[in-house]
């Protein structure tokens, strides 16, 4: 996600109306000046008017501003990351010119949004004589999506700094705040894993119905009994079992429900962030296991296709599809998503569902559209559980309110059970897991159906 080159610097444009630029400004140092004259004026030994100290202070603000050079003759330049991850850091750089034959001391206010969490959005810097000066401020976004702060503000101070001129200048630039990966260490760990399987150092290797054979080995408990070759078992007088190489290039497509169920906080984060990591984590692993990713993000209708795809650039691009989405206060149409995922992928593959285990959704909405799929593919339907859930249900009700709480977490669990028995009746594997642990239980689902075969 990190690999995408940072724009070039776009130099800056000014917005110049009568007004920009021309009017005197009067410094903080103008303020103290007249704060100074007040006393001065009022205890002179020959009666002075009142209006003598700010008109003297005000002559030489606009004295001064007419001697600083104009806000547009000054060069601008900002510096943007192109992407940045919503737990990471970047840096921001602005560089300013003066391309006078004097110093001059310059301020700028960058047109920043808050949720970027720049260290600071303004800086005063003392430009030397056709030189040109950097600083630099640390970004730490709190929210996804895309960001294109548009204006600076140019102010230049005159040689006293007394006064000064400003104008606003257009700056366009652009910055993609990616979901974060907080289950990347999950993923590495699973892939680690499932190498060590591939490269035979565990007994038991990976079996895959439509892969290639591999070897025979005694039955172990939990074998699929369709594996026993019958005829290794008559000559040898004990359960042996084929063993195939599981296949590589197989598809997983992921469905990322952005409806209004995905708005809800768990742990502070929306359900559909912690989503959005799961499915970043899946991708690694499948990735890394040779199969190809692709995603589908729909709410009432699609808002997002990435095409499978298994090489180095895929979780970028999952990432990138991924960043501008946010919860939709609308019901989520899963008849619609599903007839788009099978006309646009018809190829067998693997889905993983990324949704709410709301029951009353669960069974009016998601059980009638899942025959579309049951056919072909197999299916696993991931959920965030709200830890807070087991603790509300825990709690030991020392007043109404609490007894109340707890008996709705007990019902809202219950519910979420039910539908998940629900769900695992018509063949679907289920994950219900709290946030930290959905990602890799996510990833073991999808490791052992591909044991499998499935």
């Amino acid at each position: 996600m990190s690999g995408l080159p940072a724009p070039a610097p776009v130099p800056a444009r000014f917005s110049r109306g009568w007004w920009s630029g021309h009017l005197p400004l009067p410094t903080v140092r103008a303020a103290w000046l007249a704060a100074g004259l007040v006393p001065v004026v009022w205890f002179a030994p020959v009666a002075l008017p009142f209006w003598l100290a700010p008109v003297m202070v005000l002559a030489g603000v606009a004295v001064d501003a007419g001697l600083a050079p104009a806000p547009w003759s000054i060069g601008a330049e900002r510096d943007l990351p192109a992407v940045i991850a919503l737990d990471g850091h970047a840096r921001l750089t602005w560089r300013l010119h003066n391309p006078r034959a004097r110093r001059v001391q310059v301020q700028l206010a960058d047109d920043l949004a808050p949720s970027l969490r720049a260290g600071r959005r303004r800086t005063t810097l003392v430009l030397p004589p056709g030189g040109t000066v950097r600083d630099t401020v640390d970004l730490a976004p709190t929210r996804r999506g895309t960001f294109e702060p548009e204006r600076v503000t140019v102010r230049v101070h005159g040689p006293l700094g007394l006064g000064g001129r400003q104008a606003e200048r257009h700056l366009a630039g652009r910055i993609e705040v990616h979901p974060s990966f907080r289950s990347r260490a999950a993923a590495e760990l699973r892939v680690r894993r499932q190498r060590v399987l591939d490269e035979g150092i565990r007994a038991i290797r990976a079996r895959g119905a439509g892969g290639q054979f591999e070897a025979l080995r005694d039955y172990i408990e939990g074998d699929d009994v369709r594996r026993v070759d019958w005829a290794a078992t008559a000559r040898a007088g004990r359960t042996v079992v084929r063993t195939h190489r599981a296949e590589r290039n197989q598809q997983v497509l992921v469905l990322l429900d952005t409806g209004r169920l995905s708005a809800g906080l768990v742990a502070g984060v929306p359900r559909l962030d912690h989503a959005m990591d799961a499915v970043l984590a899946l991708a690694t692993i499948a990735g890394r296991s040779g199969d190809r990713t692709g995603l589908l993000a729909f709410g009432a209708e699609v808002r997002a296709t990435v095409p499978p795809r298994g090489d180095q650039g895929q979780l970028r691009r999952l990432s990138r599809a991924m960043h501008a989405l946010q919860p939709e206060l609308m019901e989520s149409d899963y008849h619609g998503a599903f007839r788009s995922a099978l006309a646009q992928f018809p190829r067998q593959a693997t889905l993983v569902l990324f949704t709410e285990l709301g029951e009353e959704a669960v069974q009016q909405q998601l059980l009638p559209a899942l025959p579309l799929l049951l056919r072909r593919h197999a299916i696993v339907v991931a959920a965030i559980r709200d830890p807070e859930l087991q603790r509300l249900a825990d709690h030991e009700a020392v007043s109404a309110g609490d007894a109340y709480r707890a008996a709705a977490a007990v019902r809202v669990s219950e519910g979420r059970r039910e539908a998940a028995a629900l769900l695992r009746a018509l063949g679907v594997r289920v994950v219900d897991a709290v946030p930290g642990e959905l990602a890799g239980l996510v990833g073991d689902a999808y490791l052992e159906l591909k044991s499998l075969g499935r």
